[in-house]
C-alpha cells in the first residue's frame, strides 16, 4: 500500500491521529498564472493556510496563542518539489503532518493531491517564536502534549 492509499477523504482527521490532517482548496482563475496553471508561489498559500486549519482542529487560534504564550510560528525553511500542474477549478486536497517537534520547530511534511495524484510535496520548517523579541521560544507545552510529540521538558 502506497502512503496516498493511506490518507482519508475526510478534511476533518482529529488532531493526534496517524493520518494527515486535510484542507480542501478549489483553484480559482486568480490562482492560476499566463499559461492557465496554478502559479508556484500560490502552493506556499494554500499549504499556511492548511496548517492554520490544522491548528484550528486541535483547539488553537494563533491569535490566543500570541496573547496568552507570547508564541507566533514563522516559516523558517521549504524544500519543496513540484510534481505536476494544476489548473483553474481543480479541487485539491493539502495535507498537514508533524514528522517531529522540537523544542521551538515543528517540522511537518504537506502535500497537496488531486484525488489520489500528488501535485506537490513540501517539508516545511516552522519556528515558535516569542512575539515581543522574535527570538526562539519553546513550542507551548500544551501544543507539544495535544500534538502528542515533544515531550521533553
Amino acid at each position: 500500500m502506497n502512503k496516498l492509499e493511506k490518507i482519508p477523504g475526510n478534511a476533518k482527521t482529529p488532531a493526534g491521529a496517524t493520518q494527515p490532517f486535510l484542507w480542501p482548496v478549489r483553484v480559482y482563475y486568480e490562482d492560476t498564472d499566463a499559461g492557465g496553471v496554478v502559479y508556484y508561489a500560490n502552493y506556499l498559500r494554500f499549504m499556511e493556510r492548511a496548517r492554520t486549519e490544522w491548528l484550528r482542529a486541535m483547539g488553537f487560534e494563533q491569535s490566543v496563542l500570541a496573547a496568552e504564550h507570547h508564541a507566533l510560528f514563522v516559516v523558517r525553511a521549504v524544500n519543496i518539489d513540484y510534481l505536476k500542474p494544476s489548473r483553474f477549478d481543480d479541487s485539491l486536497q493539502v495535507t498537514v503532518e508533524v514528522v517531529n517537534v522540537g523544542g521551538s520547530r515543528i517540522r511537518f511534511l504537506q502535500r497537496v493531491l488531486r484525488g489520489d495524484e500528488e501535485i506537490v510535496r513540501a517539508d516545511v520548517d516552522v519556528v515558535c517564536v516569542n512575539t515581543d523579541t522574535f527570538r526562539p521560544a519553546r513550542v507551548p507545552r500544551e501544543m507539544r502534549i495535544t500534538i502528542g510529540m515533544g515531550m521533553e521538558e
